[in-house]
């Protein structure tokens, strides 16, 4: 049996930086892996979705407005196997990156299914170092300390039709080499928006039927209502507080078959047709297969307790990322590997989820950090509010964007920025300015008096700050 210092279950956003991190503090570490290094985010998610967005993006506004933007494009077309390969050839050269990164801090890397065997044992099946030396049977590992970082995949419903060939999950439809001309997607939360955002820039039928009252449940209600808007005004069905009752098969023309789901909505029986159905109605962790029980280790509905040091509860062993049920993002993932790295080198550090910044790719884009309005009212906190439209921002009409605004939630007594929500060009890049900002603790005062260079669009933010006191010069 093998000795490690650490070993680390898991080569995803959260697996992999806790390998690095564990070995730049002199821990012995290997790190085992079943599929691809970059997890979910690099080969199934963040990284290929916003492939396929960017070009979309740009079909779309070339598309929509070329002739007034000076750009002559008749006969402009999606490739969209071109588009598919690109985004492969993207995904494949930042693994190769990260496989670098590993090999780089002599991290030995297992490529197979780890189980526990013990608290701090493991046995890895169909398993072989990276790079060779396949194994006959199972190999055993010991270490003192274990990361569990395993991460999630994608989630389904048990409705009649759910097992029907055209309805796919989000790692099959990242998988398609060809478009559909229309889709039914069930489920209005991150996930499903980005992908309706997606094909509807390219053209296509979609149908979005959402269970809740709203799309994207848990942002502040002003960007809900937006985006709804958005979509609507750019061709996209919404339907929500709908429930799905059944997908079918419905012949379709020469002889292809089409997609039939019937759903209620305010009491009603409708009917949703498209080539195929996208499930987007969230993920669950992948921890049945680990032999947890083995260990101790206690879970709730598949996701590992761990405390705010990302301890399990079983001395030595750790948990991270989607399999702990905190917030299923890739950077909270990376921040969660951190502290569990510090912790295992004898430090005492502690993870915190008030000041994490959320995105959502869609055109314009929106993102997020702290409380939204609603909870911050129904914490009972004095509020003040600044709100800027990029409709009055200059950048944003340069880029053709009408839409959106940036909004800033601040504590009326002592001016802490309590939220803020962006839904502008570029939102996911400057969310990170506000997140700073919350995090060393600085006012909205301070935010607004930063000078924002002219003319971005970050210049929204400082005019939010402002408006927060009713001073905003560009704003009546």
């Amino acid at each position: 049996m093998e000795q490690f210092d650490v070993a680390v279950i898991g080569g995803g956003p959260g697996g992999y930086v806790a390998a690095i991190r564990c070995a730049q503090l002199g821990k012995k570490t290997v790190l085992v892996e079943n599929r691809d290094l970059g997890g979910t985010c690099l080969n199934r998610g963040c990284i290929p979705t916003k492939t396929l967005l960017h070009t979309a993006e740009l079909y779309d506004e070339i598309r929509g407005h070329g002739k007034e933007l000076g750009l002559a494009a008749d006969g402009l077309a999606v490739d969209y196997a071109a588009l598919a390969a690109r985004k492969d050839a993207v995904v494949a050269r930042l693994r190769r990156g990260i496989e670098g990164l590993v090999r780089g801090r002599k991290i030995s890397l297992v490529k197979g299914s780890a189980v526990f065997t013990g608290p701090g044992t493991l046995a890895v099946t169909d398993a072989g170092v990276a790079g060779g030396r396949p194994r006959e049977s199972a190999a055993e590992y010991a270490a003192a300390d274990i990361i569990i970082a395993a991460g999630c995949e994608p989630s389904s419903i048990p409705v009649p039709g759910a097992e029907l060939p055209f309805v796919l999950n989000s790692d099959a439809v990242l998988s398609l080499a060809k478009a559909p001309e229309s889709a039914v997607i069930i489920g209005g939360g991150v996930i499903g928006v980005e992908f309706a955002t997606l094909f509807n820039a390219l053209g296509k039928k979609i149908t979005i039927i959402e269970m809740l009252p709203k799309i994207l449940t848990g942002m502040d209600d002003s960007v809900c209502a937006a985006m709804t808007k958005t979509l609507t005004k750019r061709g996209v069905e919404i339907h929500t507080g709908a429930k799905l009752l059944e997908i079918a098969e419905k012949p379709g023309t020469g002889g292809k078959a089409a997609a039939l789901c019937r759903y209620e909505e305010g009491g009603a029986k409708k009917e949703a047709f498209g080539d195929m159905v996208i499930m987007a109605v969230g993920r669950r962790p992948v921890t049945k297969a680990l032999a947890l029980e083995a260990a101790g280790i206690a879970c709730e509905r598949g996701f590992i307790n761990v405390d705010e040091r990302m301890a399990t509860g079983v001395p030595g062993v750790w948990a991270i990322g989607d399999v702990t049920g905190k917030v299923q993002l890739a950077h909270v993932a990376s921040a969660q590997a951190l502290v569990a790295a510090a912790n295992i080198a004898g430090e005492n550090a502690k993870m915190r989820y008030d000041i994490i910044p959320a995105c959502v790719y869609t055109n314009p884009e929106i993102a997020s950090v702290g409380l939204t309005e609603e909870a911050a009212k129904a914490a009972g906190l004095p509020l003040k509010i600044g709100a800027f439209p990029a409709a009055a921002n200059g950048r944003s009409m340069i880029m053709n964007v009408n839409d959106g605004f940036v909004k800033i939630i601040t504590h009326a007594e002592t001016g802490e920025i309590l939220g803020a929500h962006i839904m502008a060009p570029r939102a996911t890049d400057m969310i990170g300015e506000i997140a700073a900002l919350m995090k060393a603790e600085g006012t909205v005062e301070e935010l607004a008096a930063t000078i924002h260079a002219h003319p971005t669009v970050s210049e929204m933010i400082m005019e939010a700050a402002h408006d927060v006191e009713g001073l905003c010069c560009h704003k009546l």
